[in-house]
């Protein structure tokens, strides 16, 4: 996949546009992240329609990319900030809290789409509204 197109899915995803997982996500899509599996563009849209951007602005930073004809694999660092106190899968959290997640994800490609994604973290920091910084381990 070419970067330009991989852009596209972030800008997209970033501004919460759920149409790109039916752009971009594989009907039988099997994603890993953490502790936690779904499958397809109906877990995607759960996923982040109902459990993530309900309660957070998430921010993708693609750090570095690379790419061949069925293998995307990027470094990323992302940042959630919490909208509101809401009880949360990062558990209960406060207004303007924040999550960054520095890590790695593999993507495979088949027909153009996403049809496996792997969620490796290097850290996963809760920095508290009183600016302390708390390592999360894995957060799923």
């Amino acid at each position: 996949m070419e970067r330009i197109r991989f852009n596209d899915y972030i800008n997209r995803f970033n501004e919460r546009d759920a149409t790109a997982f039916d752009e971009f996500i594989a009907p039988d899509m099997q994603m890993l992240n953490g502790a936690l599996e779904f499958t397809g563009v109906a877990g995607m849209r759960d996923h982040y329609e109902n459990k993530i951007w309900p309660y957070f602005e998430e921010r993708l930073n693609v750090l570095e990319f690379v790419s061949s004809e069925d293998t995307l694999a990027i470094q990323m660092w992302t940042r959630f900030t919490a909208f509101d106190k809401a009880e949360t899968l990062f558990g209960l959290v406060e207004k303007g809290e924040t999550f960054d997640y520095r890590g790695v994800i593999l993507y495979k490609i088949a027909a153009g789409k996403f049809s496996k994604i792997v969620v490796a973290y290097n850290s996963f920091i809760n920095t508290k509204v009183n600016g302390e910084h708390i390592m999360m381990g894995m957060p799923h």
